[in-house]
């Protein structure tokens, strides 16, 4: 898996990418995509995203979002048309029936090049029963070593029927593209205890396929890259006895520092082929 060179893709091409994000995690979004070596741009005007999505090399789709669905699907066809890769996050999919509605829509109008979520948003999309509330997954839900086969399975088969690489995060994560499925066993719990570690991971994912053309690889290579650098900052965190806060921006900048030797040595992975 070449996760070294998907990331100096990225410091290297310099990215724009354009995010249609929820506004609690719009600044960390934007953050996480400069420390990468991306650019971002939070065009979201529906009268404005098609012209704006012109001049990105990615779009991520954002569903905490909820009422910026129109901008997305306007934005989401064009890139289609344009052949830039799309990111979709499927925040709180299956919650409500808005959000089953709008998921929905966007599934058959967009094609999205990786869909990014909670095992709970990702189970719910593959029609599995979830308990999923909210933007949180759900214990019952989250991928353990006791369930990893049958979640590799879902995972490959949901890629498949809807021709993306699906993205699972978690304590192990899991990233297929229907052929080929990388599972991931980086980060810290301390991720889940900050608001917007989900959407900065999404974020990121759009950066790495706005430089690299195969959007797995750039999928695991993100990841991989967050994961450490979550590693990376709970150190710090916990030789320093601070808290969430700081680790939020130790987050980032860990992503800014992260160097090839980090990636490469640092990740802990395994390849599953159908």
């Amino acid at each position: 898996m070449e996760f070294v060179m998907n990331l100096t893709a990225v410091r290297r091409r310099k990215p724009l990418v354009q995010c249609i994000t929820n506004f609690v995690t719009v600044n960390d979004c934007a953050n996480i995509i400069l420390a990468a070596g991306g650019s971002p741009t939070m065009a979201e005007h529906p009268q404005e995203v098609e012209e704006a999505v012109r001049k990105a090399r990615a779009l991520v789709c954002n569903m905490g979002a909820i009422d910026k669905v129109e901008a997305m699907i306007l934005a989401g066809r064009e890139a289609n048309r344009l052949g830039t890769p799309v990111v979709l996050d499927p925040v709180g999919a299956g919650g409500t029936q808005l959000r089953r509605d709008a998921v929905k829509r966007l599934l058959e109008e967009v094609h999205f090049s990786v869909i990014r979520g909670n095992a709970s948003e990702i189970r719910y999309l593959a029609g599995q029963q979830t308990t999923g509330t909210g933007v949180d997954v759900s214990e019952l839900d989250e991928i353990t070593e006791e369930n990893l086969s049958s979640a590799v399975t879902m995972a490959a088969e949901l890629a498949e029927n809807l021709s993306t690489v699906i993205a699972i995060s978690g304590k192990i994560d899991v990233i297929s593209d229907g052929r080929t499925t990388c599972i991931l066993r980086n980060g810290c719990a301390t991720m889940a205890r900050i608001t917007g570690s989900g959407c900065m991971l999404t974020a990121l994912i759009g950066a790495f396929c706005g430089a690299n053309a195969d959007a797995f690889p750039a999928a695991c290579a993100a990841m991989a890259a967050m994961g450490i650098s979550g590693e990376i900052a709970e150190e710090k965190r916990l030789n320093n006895g601070t808290g969430n806060a700081t680790f939020r921006n130790d987050l980032i900048d860990a992503v800014f520092i992260l160097t090839e030797e980090q990636l490469e040595k640092g990740v802990r992975y395994e390849i599953y082929e159908r």
